[in-house]
């Protein structure tokens, strides 16, 4: 009989002091804030070993095993739709990712357990300084802004869903392939004058030819965002991942830490995951087409071995409130790249406007008044 998986809401008490102990990222063990005990964690996977995979018709048809699923503690953001697992003692508290106070729900909801999960490796210190980076390279960011955010509320370390999936693919297809050739050719062209006078040209021409043929590829961990509570434009200027750093998952990977449940359902991550097979099957049939120009017709894929894994990627998050209005950003807790929301500053906005047709005004004027324009320049350097 297989040994019963830790409860996903389980604390990491120190044997030193009894205080909570969080993952400390980047060293790959459990750290005592209060004390500075550290106990080393222990890896579940063996050296070169992966992450096991899950056929996609099991999980559709809800045939997991209990080892695969696991009951959470959620509570759902009414702002954002966030469902973030929270400690069951912790009964209010914050979205990480909008900053909207939310009610732990005491239920629990079942979930499709993680296989993996890719630790946090950038601290919170160098997030935040990532973080003032950008702030600080905005163009028409108020001032003072940089400053605000330092001194604002601590990062949240939030762990996102994520589907992976592997696919099979084979696929047929009919078009046309285009061959660029010329042809020298008279025709009348006008010159300024309104004279017209004959002139040799090279003229374009397309050879089109049908073609017809099969491409295959294997698809290895298409990965699909399984939250809704970002922006996908926040999540995809953050990427890439590496994904070679995946662990099996553990819960003292969470110690300390916050993670979101996935708002995308398996079947509706699939659709997602083959659009964009779809999209690089096209490209694969363009270059099997070759030639200058490809017209593709049809393609009919044929898709098998479909598996997929749930993972937990980690990002540092922050909502912060400026003048009035709540502003969100995200660090990748991998290679400390940020996407956010930022703020105008209306005022910095119509100054710059106004210094710019000031310039253009002052260029303008200088072209027509050249003589103008040197006298007074003489008389400012002393001449």
């Amino acid at each position: 009989m297989a040994e019963p998986l830790p409860a996903p809401d389980k604390r990491f008490p120190c044997p030193a002091c009894g205080a909570d102990l969080r993952f400390q990222p980047g060293e790959g063990r459990l750290f005592c804030d209060h004390c500075g005990h550290t106990e080393p964690l222990t890896h579940a996977r063996p050296t070169g070993g992966a992450i096991s995979e899950t056929a996609f018709r099991r999980g559709i048809e809800d045939q997991l095993p209990a080892t695969e699923t696991e009951d959470r503690h959620l509570s759902h953001c009414p702002n954002c739709g966030a469902d973030v697992q929270f400690d069951p003692a912790v009964h209010a508290t914050e979205c990480p990712f909008c900053a909207t106070p939310v009610v732990a729900d005491p239920g629990l909801t079942r979930r499709i357990r993680p296989k993996g999960v890719a630790p946090f490796l950038i601290p919170e210190d160098q997030a935040r300084k990532a973080m003032g980076d950008w702030l600080g390279s905005l163009w028409f960011a108020p001032s003072g802004l940089v400053a605000y955010a330092r001194k604002g509320r601590r990062l949240d370390g939030v762990y996102l869903p994520y589907w992976t999936f592997d696919a099979d693919t084979r696929s047929a297809y009919t078009g046309q392939r285009g061959t660029i050739y010329y042809t020298t050719e008279q025709v009348m062209v006008r010159d300024g004058q309104g004279r017209t006078r004959s002139e040799t040209r090279q003229v374009q021409h397309i050879r089109w030819t049908p073609v017809a043929g099969r491409v295959k590829r294997f698809f290895d961990d298409v990965l699909v965002l399984a939250s809704r509570a970002l922006p996908a434009a926040h999540t995809e200027a953050i990427a890439p991942w590496d994904l070679s750093r995946l662990e099996p998952y553990q819960p003292e990977y969470l110690a300390g830490f916050r993670a979101e449940s996935y708002g995308v359902s398996l079947d509706e991550g699939m659709d997602q995951a083959r659009a964009l097979m779809d999209r690089m099957i096209e490209r694969d049939v363009r270059f099997d087409i070759g030639g200058d120009r490809q017209q593709v017709a049809t393609i009919d894929t044929d898709i098998s071995d479909v598996t997929f894994k749930h993972i937990l990627l980690p990002v540092w998050s922050a909502a912060y409130r400026f003048r009035g209005q709540s502003y969100r950003f995200v660090v990748n807790a991998q290679t400390g790249k940020v996407s956010g929301e930022r703020p105008w500053s209306a005022v910095k906005i119509i100054a710059a406007a106004l210094a710019a047709a000031l310039i253009l005004g002052a260029t303008i004027w200088i072209a027509q008044n050249p003589e103008t324009a040197r006298a007074m320049l003489d008389r400012l350097i002393g001449r």
